[in-house]
């Protein structure tokens, strides 16, 4: 991936491309919370055909944070801006956790500009089924980013599948991700704080692919089911292993997402 720093809008960016097929439209890949451009770089090398777009969000990886706080509306309004930058009108749309969140404002805010929408491991926000109350309140600090031994012995517990029976890959699956600051992953918890797409959902024009895991502590399942439910042209595709499957079955994913978007 070519990495480089972007001014848009007055914020500074690290922004990633990932060169591929300029005759269809590129993915534009937003990811979890604290997670910079680095997590998302298997599955985007998995995926073959269109160019992939990432970028780390204000106050994590790469990008400084910002002046004030910010909003998923004011993060969707952003995307666009750098996508004009990029020189790209239509954009097909993956948003995974809490960067599926943002890409459920995205297809609503730019609905002409997103051509189709994946929304993997991600709920309605506000309004969802919530995740076991010991998850929820390890997720509420940023120590498992800073702590290699700490994310080790709770990664079975927060992330599920794969990892509960291998806590020690966490380690390979995470080693790439570039940390930034307390900061910025509470600016990221304060965004979402009320957010919910469920007034609007049914609205969502674009053929949707939402992907679930069956054993995700953090964003159950009936997530999932109630997205498929709501969005009318959506389906949804259930995967056996935790929070983390896009990290840790990349090239399966790609290859599933890879049809989706063909």
């Amino acid at each position: 991936m070519q990495i480089s720093l972007r001014e848009v809008a007055g914020q500074m960016l690290r922004v990633a491309v990932r060169r591929g097929d300029r005759a269809r439209p590129p993915l534009l890949f937003f990811n979890g919370i604290g997670a910079s451009i680095e997590l998302a770089e298997p599955f985007i090398d998995a995926l073959q055909g269109p160019e992939a777009i990432a970028f780390d969000v204000p106050g994590v990886g790469g990008s400084p944070a910002p002046r004030l706080p910010y909003r998923p509306w004011t993060l969707a309004r952003m995307s666009a801006q750098l996508l004009d930058q990029l020189g790209y009108e239509q954009v097909d749309v993956l948003g995974v956790s809490w960067g599926g969140a943002l890409a459920q404002q995205f297809a609503f805010q730019h609905g002409r500009r997103c051509r189709r929408l994946v929304l993997a491991a991600t709920s309605p926000g506000a309004l969802m089924v919530p995740g076991k109350l010991t998850v929820l309140l390890k997720m509420a600090t940023p120590r498992r980013y800073k702590d290699p031994e700490y994310l080790k012995r709770i990664a079975g517990d927060i992330y599920g599948g794969a990892l509960r029976g291998s806590p020690e890959l966490v380690h390979h699956h995470l080693r790439h991700v570039k940390w930034s600051s307390d900061y910025g992953y509470y600016l990221q918890l304060i965004a979402g704080l009320g957010w919910s797409s469920l007034p609007w959902l049914r609205f969502l024009a674009q053929p949707t692919l939402v992907i679930a895991a069956t054993d995700d502590p953090i964003v159950p399942l009936a997530n999932g089911r109630i997205l498929a439910k709501l969005i009318p042209n959506a389906r949804l595709v259930t995967i056996d292993d935790g929070h983390l499957f896009l990290v840790t079955k990349p090239q399966a994913l790609a290859e599933i997402i890879a049809d989706f978007l063909n």
